[in-house]
């Protein structure tokens, strides 16, 4: 599997947890319609998912890891 499918990969995983967790508690404690929840969930979840990126390096093909709750760029692979 190439580095650019892994961190697509490790992304929708990312993004799609918390997404999902966050639709589930601000469904349960926030009394909006559904698009409402769905909507703020969305963005919480974009801004607080760790963002990884393969990038090609002249030591071959790197994954990168980027997280608010981490300083700075983390090497995975």
């Amino acid at each position: 599997m190439s580095k650019k499918t892994k961190s697509f990969i490790y992304n929708l995983i990312g993004f799609g947890t918390l997404f999902f967790l966050f639709i589930y508690l601000f469904g349960k404690v926030i009394p909006l319609e559904s698009f409402w929840v769905k909507l703020i969930a969305f963005v919480v979840a974009t801004v607080l998912s760790p963002k990884f990126q393969a990038v090609r390096t002249k030591d071959g093909e790197r994954l990168f890891m980027k997280w608010i709750f981490i300083k700075g760029i983390k090497v995975l692979e």
